[in-house]
Parts: structure tokens; sequence; C-alpha cells
């Protein structure tokens, strides 16, 4: 809509992009906003003739990573920005024309991680000055695309994607990790299947095993399963896992390691026998030996764990020795299998999650505990912040992991005035506060280990963007 030389534009738009190739993303409308964001990944910054550009992917399209454009763009500028939650981040800036409508003009560009934002793209008050006026009661109008011209758009990419089939066994379709695992497997062009762990079942058979699903579909012909165990299903999963290696099925962690990992005092001793230190810990049966088994972890306060738990559940600071000894003899009492272990009071409720996979630390982050908790889990209310480890510390994440003989991994460390300690390792470990804290793309990480265990090779499709003419000021 025009009102003398003012576009009016609705508080979301389609914009096009034709110096990215990039023919539809939808905008979030903005003139709160000072600068205009879209969204862009794996980021490379290279020379051409002497000037510096950037290359990017982004996936236009919300809520799906399928659809990835490889863009490159001469790099005009790099501002710090003010993200959405208040957090200031250096971002590359670039210019390009952009198209509403039938109205096109140049605009600038900062690269940003607009994965978890509700729209791919922002266009903020700098890109409308003088120009557009914007009216937020009402949305496209300057012309909507139905789901089929979008997909007519697209078909080329989507046409051109074969892949592998990954199975992703867990729980909670819903969950953060999960979604992003499916999305990442998506991005690289495989077809995902989530498997409910209670809605698998198997067939033994000398001539003909199988694993099913629901109303009888086998899962046979799977290329690799994603383990995502919850700790009450650990054993069932285990068998299913165990049936899926068997038929030749790879999975990203075996049925031993994660069996190993769950059993937090087999998991203590493996790592005592091989030399990577962890908080003095003790076990024993018989509340007799409740009073000397206090005193061995260093007297209270200590830390009273249950064998199986995760996510901080089924840890209990005990802060005299008379509450630990109450403790112990109440969980003995229900014939539950506890450990004792030292309580690092130096650590100030903090540790380190360190993400290992295929025997690379590739994130890693220090979570705080909450004000008046002792457990640094983010499930119980802790904090996630960026930090760079020590290479001591990567190379015991990395050991730790490898005598569990886990592929994807979480290694819990704290720092101790003895040096740092292994907590635990765990074998499903969440995605969220690990790759918002970084923000990288730990799932697709996962997808491409996955992708390297069984030498496929990713036909990305990259769309590069078109050739300009010498007139053209933008890319």
């Amino acid at each position: 809509m025009d009102i003398g030389d003012h576009v009016i534009i609705g508080g979301e738009e389609w914009c096009e992009f034709r110096g990215l190739n990039i023919p539809a993303i939808k905008a979030r409308v903005d003139s709160g906003a000072k600068t205009s964001a879209i969204q862009a990944g794996n980021i490379q910054k290279f020379s051409r003739k002497g000037e510096k550009w950037v290359s990017f992917e982004v996936h236009p399209l919300q809520d799906t990573r399928r659809i990835t454009i490889r863009c490159e763009a001469k790099i005009i500028d790099q501002r710090v920005v003010k993200n959405s939650s208040g957090i200031s981040e250096k971002r590359y800036v670039i210019q390009s024309q952009v198209k509403i409508g039938n109205h096109e003009w140049n605009i600038e560009l900062t690269l940003a991680n607009r994965d978890s934002m509700g729209f791919r793209m922002l266009l903020g008050r700098e890109a409308m000055e003088n120009r557009v006026l914007v009216d937020p009661a009402h949305q496209f109008l300057l012309g909507n695309y139905t789901d089929e011209k979008i997909n007519e758009f697209y078909q080329h990419i989507r046409d051109i994607r074969s892949g592998l089939r990954i199975g992703l066994l867990a729980s909670n379709m819903q969950l953060y990790s999960n979604q992003r695992i499916m999305e990442a497997g998506e991005e690289h062009g495989h077809e995902m299947i989530f498997l409910n762990v209670q809605q698998c079942y198997m067939k033994l058979d000398s001539t003909n095993p199988e694993v099913r699903y629901r109303g009888g579909s086998s899962l046979n012909n799977l290329d690799a399963v994603i383990p995502r165990i919850r700790p009450n299903l650990t054993f069932y999963s285990c068998a299913l896992i165990r049936q899926f290696e068997s038929l030749g099925i790879f999975c990203a962690n075996s049925w031993e390691s994660i069996s190993k990992s769950r059993d937090k005092l087999y998991s203590s001793q493996l790592f005592s026998q091989n030399g990577i230190q962890i908080p003095i810990t003790g076990f024993a049966k018989s509340p007799l030996d409740t009073n000397d088994l206090i005193n061995m972890v260093n007297g209270a306060p200590l830390i009273i764990k249950l064998l199986e738990g995760t996510q901080g559940k089924g840890v209990v600071l005990a802060e005299n020795s008379k509450a630990a000894e109450s403790v112990i003899n109440a969980f003995k009492s229900l014939q539950a299998n506890i450990l004792v272990q030292e309580f690092i009071k130096e650590a100030g409720g903090k540790d380190i999650r360190c993400f290992v996979i295929d025997g690379k630390v590739v994130a890693s982050i220090q979570r705080e505990a909450a004000k008046g908790e002792f457990r640094a889990n983010l499930h119980q209310g802790g904090t996630a912040s960026f930090i760079k480890i020590t290479s001591e510390e990567k190379k015991m994440a990395i050991k730790a992991a490898r005598v569990l003989g886990l592929q994807i991994a979480g290694v819990d460390i704290i720092r101790s005035n003895k040096g740092p300690l292994v907590l635990e390792v765990n074998s499903s470990p969440g995605l969220e506060g690990i790759e918002t804290a970084t923000g990288k793309d730990i799932a697709g990480m996962m997808i491409s280990a996955i992708e390297r265990q069984l030498g496929w090779q990713r036909n990305l499709e990259v769309l590069e963007p078109e050739k300009k003419n010498k007139t053209s000021e933008t890319h």
C-alpha cells in the first residue's frame, strides 16, 4: 500500500533477496529495533580480490532446517549489537537489495543466530527510514504466499535431497533436544523417524530377527539410531539397542556404553581404574558401616546420590554428620543403592559440562547453581555460560567418555583445590543450555558424526548467489 512517497507494510511481510538467491523469507517488521538481521549459520570469513567477504548458510523457512541456502556477501562493517536477551554480540554487516511486494531498495543486514527466534529475519527501522510506514495491526499488506507457492520456490532443493534413515529413540518428541536432533537430521537431508521407546518391540529369531514399531512396521531398514534414554527405561532401551546392533544398524551410543554410564558405581570404578580423578566416593550396604562411610569421604558436608539418576534428581546435600547418617539410613531402609561423595566446597556451586562427540570436546559451558541450591543442573534452576576449558580438562573429558565407550557424551567436571574432578558422564546430554550459551549447532555435529561413521557424503545443495553485473553495488 502506498501513501505519497511512503510504502505501508504490515507487522509481518515476505521478503525476497535476489542477490542472495533467497526467493522468500518471512520477516518480523519492528520499528523498535534499530538494525535488521537475518538468520545465518556456519559463517566463514574469506578474502576476494583484497576485500573481506563472508559466506553463510540461511534456513529461510521457519520451523524447519531442511532448506539450506549458501550465501556470499561483501562485509561492509562489524558492529556490536544487543540481542533480545540484552547480551551484546559482534556481528558481520552486509548489504543487499530487498524486495517486498513490488518495491525494492538496499538495506543493511546483520548476520545473527535466529534459530530460536519467532522469525528468521527482522526488519529494523534503519531499513525503513524515509521510505516505509508500519501498520503493526495487519500482516502481509504487500502480498502473502500460499504453502503451495512456498513449496514451489524451494521444491528444487527438496527434490535433490537423498540421505540416511535415522531413528531417534526417545520418549518425548516435544523436548528441545529431540526437536533439534530431528531438525538437524532433516537439514542434512536425512529421513528422521521419531521412535517412542515404549512402542518398539522385537522379534528374536535365528533366521529373521526384527525390531518393529507400533502397528507392526519393521525398523530393520534403518541406517542409524540415536538413543536418548530416560533412566527408568534404561533396561528395556538397552535391550532394544542391543537388538538394533545385532541387525547391523549403527547406534550413536552402544547399549553397553549407556549401561555403564547409568551405573554411577561402575562408572566411578572404571574412572578410578583408569586414572581419572573423581571426588572421594564411598559405597556400602549395611547401616552398621554408616559412620565410617561418612568419615571415609572426609565427613560432612557430603553428597548422597542414588545410583541411577539424572538432571540432579536423587542427589542430596547433607550438611552435617547427623543429617548424613539419617539420609543414608533412610535410603538403605528403602533398599535403594546409593553413593556418598565428598563435597567440594571451593567449587562454589559451579561445574563444567563438556560435550564430547567422537573423541572431541565440541563445546563447553559453566553451569552455576541457583541461589540456595548446590546442584548446578539447568533442570534444577542453574544458569549456563560459555567457558574456555583448560587442556587438562579437555583431555579428562575425552578420556572419561572413551573409558565408558560413549561416542556422544556430556562430561561433568568440577574444579577443586586438587585439580579438575569428573563428577559423572551423561549418555543423553541435553542440548538446550549448551546450544543457547555457545551458539553452536551441537545437534548438527551429532548428525555429522553419524555421517562420518557410516561413510555417507553429504550432498549439500548449495545455492550459489546469482552472478551480478559490474554495475551492481550490492550482493
